[in-house]
């Protein structure tokens, strides 16, 4: 169903459209632990490490396909809030048909560069065989990950966050029972995890597909939709490029992070490769409601109704922080019983790091959901510079800093150090950007 985010009170609408969000919130992040916790506790910890060294190498594929997910969004949001229903369609077509030639051209890259890639972060001999199956079972499930993300986009920006819901939900369950089926019965290893991910990703995309295409069809228009726009393309490309250059150096700032972690040895890097996946679960629920910020923004910015922004920042906030003080509260202190879930026999090494890394960054999710909110708003507002400088800030503070501090007394325990003084700053860039931006002076109508 259609919502319109532009009328009502603000606090309630955005409370109701980001309800399910955080329903998607935990299926998605079952949908991400479920390879790792299957990999940890049916195969064994050089599996884990090695699902682990793949996912930061599809992160940068995934930040492709999230900032097209952010561009369509966008740009349909203003359009939906406009009632400019025939341009919004031309948006979506044109948005689908840049993101498929994309998405073909990462797919030649990456299966001619991975094997370089994953050499140039150290992987180690032990793992490197599996690194490279699951990643090449990866590549070929690649054009479902880009058109789900546009389908999801779609959802959002026409007020829907529950059909999205309902896809994760059948997902990521069927994901996790085909993981340990295809691990435990049919003994095929990581490939078996990889394989589960394919399948499922796949059913998801074609049924959200399918929906899209049909909502579309019900909205009516008086003259015929051009399927492709230069002026769209430019505009979808604005928001999208700068959202897939954060997502894509965020993602390579990890890769060298990863590099830097790879050479403590594999008990590390299993550690790691658990502890990280809790810590992306609660930074993915804080971007997953900072996309439900930018859509609410995006409509009312297309309706013109400007002044209703800032009591969505407000409930944002509201709601990143009910998510984030019991996550950091039982990360801090229960951080070895949800490690375990990962590892069914750890070295000592690699639930100490988990422990250490879980209490370092803990405190600081109250900080770093604050940003992600702000974030929200400049993309919704099309403020993209200023997002831009925020997070590349965080990046480059976090990856120097981890290379330095690795260095010292500190070891691996420097690495995790980087993270709140790279989250922090960027926090006061953000806020200050949404506090001091001209967005609320903009009144000009959209293009067409």
């Amino acid at each position: 169903m259609n919502v319109d985010l532009t009328v009502g009170k603000p606090e309630t609408v955005l409370w109701k459209f980001c309800l399910p969000l955080f329903g998607s919130i935990i299926f998605q992040q079952l949908y991400n632990i479920a390879d790792s916790l299957v990999a940890g506790k049916f195969i064994g910890e050089n599996a884990l490490a090695a699902v682990g060294n793949s996912y930061e190498i599809t992160l940068i594929f995934i930040a492709f396909a999230f900032g097209c997910n952010i561009g369509c969004s966008v740009v349909v949001s203003q359009y939906f809030g406009a009632r400019d229903y025939r341009t919004m369609k031309t948006a979506v077509y044109t948005a689908m048909m840049s993101s498929a030639i994309l998405c073909l051209i990462l797919m030649v890259i990456g299966m001619i560069g991975c094997d370089e890639l994953m050499r140039l972060i150290r992987t180690p001999e032990e793992v490197f065989a599996d690194s490279k199956l699951y990643l090449d079972i990866y590549l070929w499930g690649l054009p479902f990950v880009f058109f789900y993300n546009i389908a999801t986009g779609i959802f959002s920006a026409l007020g829907d966050s529950r059909t999205p819901f309902i896809f994760l939900a059948f997902s990521s369950t069927s994901n996790i029972v085909l993981d340990i089926l295809f691990v435990t019965a049919f003994d095929l290893g990581v490939a078996g995890v990889a394989w589960a991910t394919f399948l499922c990703q796949g059913v998801s995309c074609i049924l959200a597909l399918s929906v899209v295409f049909y909502r579309l069809r019900k909205i009516s228009t008086e003259r015929k939709v051009p399927l492709f726009s230069i002026f769209l393309f430019k505009k979808f490309a604005k928001i999208a490029i700068p959202s897939i250059l954060q997502q894509s150096f965020i993602s390579v700032g990890n890769i060298v992070i990863q590099r830097v972690i790879n050479g403590f040895g594999a008990g590390v890097m299993a550690g790691y490769s658990a502890s990280v996946k809790l810590n992306n679960l609660v930074i993915t629920s804080f971007t997953t409601l900072g996309n439900g910020v930018s859509n609410y923004t995006a409509q009312n910015t297309g309706a013109r109704k400007l002044h209703r922004i800032k009591d969505g920042f407000r409930a944002g906030i509201k709601m990143v922080w009910i998510l984030s003080i019991p996550l950091a509260v039982i990360y801090f202190f229960a951080g070895r019983q949800l490690l375990y879930l990962f590892m069914s026999d750890p070295t000592d090494v690699a639930i100490q790091t988990g422990i250490v890394f879980l209490k370092i960054l803990a405190p600081f999710y109250l900080v770093i959901s604050v940003k992600l909110v702000a974030d929200g708003i400049l993309r919704g507002s099309e403020m993209m510079s200023r997002f831009m400088a925020s997070t590349f800030t965080d990046l480059i503070l976090r990856v120097t800093l981890a290379s330095l501090l690795s260095q010292t007394f500190l070891g691996a325990t420097g690495i995790w150090c980087a993270w709140p003084i790279g989250w922090t700053v960027a926090t006061f860039m953000s806020v200050y950007f949404y506090r001091s931006g001209s967005w609320n002076e903009r009144k000009e109508p959209l293009r067409k």
